[in-house]
C-alpha cells in the first residue's frame, strides 16, 4: 500500500504470516542520483497479535541495514509486516526499493477434502449406521502434530449432537490421513446433517481454518413395521380351550424386520397369567439374565442381529385344575406394538394323568389315516403301543412309541400315519380292521378319560375301514 505526500512517503507490505518462527529481514534499496544526500529510506517490522492489535516491534532500520535477524516470538505474534518511509525534499526523485524479504517457517495448513469422500448411505432405515469416510491433507510445507477431529451433527431439529472427537496420527507436510465414523441411526429420526471439523478450537496453530469443515445431509425412515409375537406351549401352538401340561413350557417369541435396532428391552414387555377363579396377575422377569431359578420368573433372552427375535421361556407349576389365560403385550425398540390388541390365549389344565381313546382320520380312508388323542397331567407316556388286528382278532401290525413320534400333554396328531400295511410291508385287504392302545407311565397304566368318543369302541377296541 502507498501513502504520502509531496516529498515523502510511505509503502507497506502485505501482511505476512502466520509462522511458527520467525528467521530473518532482507531488504535494500537504490538512488536514482548519483551522489544524492538528500534521499532518506527506513523501515519498521509491525508485529500483529492474536487479537488483531499492531505493534511496533523494530524501527528506523537504516538502509545500510541489508540483513537482520530476527528475534520475534512467533507464538505471540504470529503476523508482521513491513513499512518503509520514504523522503526526498530536493528533487522529488526518492530511492527505490529493490527488495524487502522475510524468511519464517510457516504455520502448516490442513484442508478438508469432500470431494473424496466415502457415504453410506443417503436414505437409511431406522437403526441402520452411517459410514463416512473423508481425507484430510496437509498442503503447506510443514508438519503437523496429532491431528484432532470433531464429528458432530444437527438433527432435524436443528440441535447440535456432538459425535466423537478422535485423534488421528501426525500429518506430515504433503501427506494426508483418513478419516473415519460410524454412526447408528437409532436416534436422528428425519432429515439430519453430519459435519465433520478438523483441528478444531485451535487444537494446533494453523493458517486458514473455514476449509477445514465438510457437511452431508442424510435421512432416517422411521420403523413403522409390527413385530410378530409368537406362544408356543411345550413347543406346540395351542387354540383356546385345549388342554396343556400342568407343568408346561411357555415360549414367547417376538420377531422383528428390523436388522439394526436388536430386541433387548425387557422394558417392552408385559406378560400377565390368571388363575382359575382368579384376576391377571403380571409376571416378571429375572432380575439379571440366566441368574434366577425361581419358575415363578420369566427368563429371556435378548436377541442376536441379524436374526432380531427376543425370547422368553416361562415354566411354571399349575396345581389347580381349571381354566387359566395368559395375555402378553410386546413392542419393539421402535416403540410399534405387536398388534392392535394384545395377544390373549385359554387353556385348560388337568393335573391327572390321564388318556382317551386313540381316533383315527381320517375313517374310513383309502391310502392313510392317523391317529388324534389327549393326554393330560404333566408327564407324557413312557410306554405306548397301536395294536392293529383282523375282526377274528389277528394281529397284523404293531405301531410302537418310536414309530408314532414325539407326542405332548393336550392334543395329539400322530406324525406317524398307517398306510394299511402289514408288518411284513404287503397291502392288507380292504374291510374292516380293530385297533386299541397300549400305554403306561414307568410300568402304571394311565387312567382312561371318557369322552363322547367312547361309544364307538367295544372293550377298549376301536374300528377303521380300509377302503379300495
Amino acid at each position: 500500500m502507498l501513502g504520502g505526500n509531496w516529498y515523502k512517503g510511505y509503502i507497506t507490505s502485505e501482511l505476512i504470516g502466520p509462522a511458527i518462527n520467525w528467521t530473518s529481514l532482507h531488504w535494500a534499496s537504490r538512488s536514482l542520483e548519483t551522489g544524492s544526500t538528500r534521499d532518506s529510506i527506513s523501515l519498521e517490522v509491525i508485529g500483529v497479535d492474536t487479537t488483531g492489535k499492531q505493534v511496533t516491534l523494530i524501527n528506523n532500520i537504516a538502509s545500510s541495514t541489508g540483513d537482520l535477524n530476527l528475534n520475534i516470538d512467533a507464538i505471540t505474534y504470529p503476523y508482521l509486516y513491513l513499512r518503509t518511509y520514504i523522503e526526498d525534499d530536493s528533487l522529488r526523485t526518492p530511492r527505490q526499493l529493490t527488495r524487502w524479504q522475510i524468511y519464517y517457517d510457516e504455520v502448516p495448513e490442513a484442508v478438508v477434502n469432500p470431494n473424496l469422500a466415502q457415504f453410506y448411505a443417503p436414505q437409511l432405515m431406522e437403526g441402520d449406521s452411517v459410514s463416512w469416510t473423508i481425507p484430510v491433507e496437509n498442503i503447506s510445507n510443514s508438519n503437523m502434530d496429532s491431528l484432532l477431529v470433531d464429528f458432530y451433527l444437527y438433527d432435524k431439529d436443528n440441535v447440535r449432537h456432538n459425535i466423537s472427537s478422535p485423534r488421528y496420527n501426525p500429518l506430515p507436510a504433503g501427506q494426508s490421513l483418513s478419516t473415519n465414523l460410524r454412526l447408528s441411526t437409532e436416534n436422528y429420526l428425519g432429515l439430519n446433517s453430519l459435519w465433520i471439523e478438523a483441528n478444531p478450537r485451535n487444537d494446533q496453530r494453523e493458517k486458514y481454518h473455514y476449509n477445514n469443515y465438510a457437511e452431508i445431509k442424510f435421512n432416517v425412515d422411521r420403523d413403522i413395521t409390527n413385530p410378530i409375537l409368537d406362544v408356543t406351549f411345550d413347543g406346540q401352538h395351542i387354540l383356546n380351550g385345549d388342554i396343556v401340561s400342568a407343568k408346561p413350557m411357555i415360549e414367547i417369541k417376538l420377531k422383528d424386520e428390523n436388522r439394526f435396532l436388536a430386541l433387548n428391552d425387557t422394558t417392552k414387555y408385559k406378560i400377565y397369567l390368571t388363575v382359575p377363579d382368579g384376576s391377571p396377575k403380571q409376571v416378571y422377569f429375572e432380575g439379571a439374565q440366566g441368574l434366577s431359578t425361581s419358575k415363578d420368573l420369566l427368563k429371556w433372552t435378548p436377541a442376536q442381529l441379524p436374526d432380531n427375535s427376543f425370547r422368553i421361556t416361562f415354566s411354571p407349576e399349575l396345581l389347580t385344575d381349571g381354566i387359566y389365560e395368559l395375555k402378553a403385550q410386546a413392542r419393539d425398540e421402535s416403540g410399534n406394538a405387536s398388534g392392535n390388541n394384545d395377544y390373549r390365549i385359554s387353556f385348560e389344565v388337568i393335573n391327572k394323568s390321564t388318556i382317551t381313546n386313540f381316533i383315527n382320520y381320517p375313517n374310513p380312508f383309502t391310502t392313510s389315516t392317523k391317529f388324534v388323542f389327549t393326554l393330560t397331567g404333566s408327564v407324557v407316556p413312557t410306554y405306548l403301543k397301536i395294536q392293529i388286528a383282523t375282526v377274528t382278532g389277528k394281529i397284523v401290525r404293531e405301531i410302537t412309541h418310536d414309530q408314532i413320534g414325539s407326542i405332548h400333554i393336550g392334543r395329539n396328531v400322530t406324525e406317524y400315519a398307517w398306510d394299511g400295511k402289514d408288518e411284513f410291508g404287503d397291502q392288507l385287504a380292504k374291510g374292516v380292521y380293530l385297533y386299541r392302545v397300549v400305554t403306561s407311565i414307568n410300568g402304571s397304566a394311565i387312567e382312561q378319560r371318557f369322552t363322547s368318543a367312547d361309544k364307538f369302541f367295544t372293550k377298549g377296541w376301536g374300528k377303521m375301514y380300509l377302503l379300495r
